[in-house]
Order: C-alpha cells, then structure tokens, then sequence
C-alpha cells in the first residue's frame, strides 16, 4: 500500500505546532480510523523528507517517537511499517484535533472571502448528503 498516497501528508507551518507532530498525529489518525493498518509500510524517511520540503531528521524523528509509542517498527533496510497496535485518541486529543481543523478550514475559507454563514450554510448541507 502506498501510505503516502493514503494519507495525503500536509503540514501547516502557521499553526505553531512542530512539523515532527504533525506527522506523528497524521499517522496515529489514520492507524485510528484503519486508512493504515498492521504491515502497511510508511514512506521512507528520505522521501517522506523530500515530498514534504522538511529535513530528514524531523522524519526520522518522528518515526522514532511512533516507534517509542510501539505504532510503528523499523526494519534496518526493509522499511518502517505499521505495527499491530490499537490507536484511540483521548476526548482531549480529539478536541484539540478538531480545534485545529476548524481554525485552520476557517482561516483559509476567509481568505477565499467567504463568511462564516455561508460555510455553515455548506457544512449543513453537505452533512446531509
């Protein structure tokens, strides 16, 4: 499985939070709601590294802190691979997740210049489909 692919790796450089976070939260939501499970391989440091314009130490670093946490093992020449270990979020983790969402889908439908009644007006209409 191309877990680049799946997961669609961004980062936000204007939410303060640091990139290495950034790709251990993307990586524990997606073990969380099954878009990655036990045996699916990670990208490798170095071209996770390039696809996100970041050092391959932030990468490395965070595939360390995964590892630590026993989401992920890495294999010495093989890879980095999704291990068979439950992830759930606190309601704390969810809340902050969803906070930052929302800032940030808020932030950049303003600078689209559209108001916050019409994005609700959307919210509610395509929560209904």
């Amino acid at each position: 499985m191309n877990s680049e692919r799946v997961l669609n790796f961004s980062l936000d450089p204007s939410s303060g939070v640091p990139f290495y976070k950034q790709i251990i939260l993307q990586i524990e939501l997606a073990v969380a709601d099954k878009r990655l499970s036990k045996g699916d391989q990670l990208p490798t440091v170095r071209g996770l590294a390039v696809s996100l314009r970041v050092n391959p130490n932030t990468v490395a670093k965070a595939y360390n802190e995964l590892e630590i946490r026993g989401i992920v093992t890495s294999q010495q020449g093989t890879g980095t691979f999704i291990r068979d270990k439950q992830v759930t979020l606190s309601e704390v983790e969810r809340e902050r997740v969803l906070s930052g969402l929302i800032k940030s889908f808020i932030t950049k439908s303003a600078s689209y210049g559209f108001s916050l009644d019409e994005i609700i007006k959307y919210l509610k209409e395509e929560s209904n489909t």
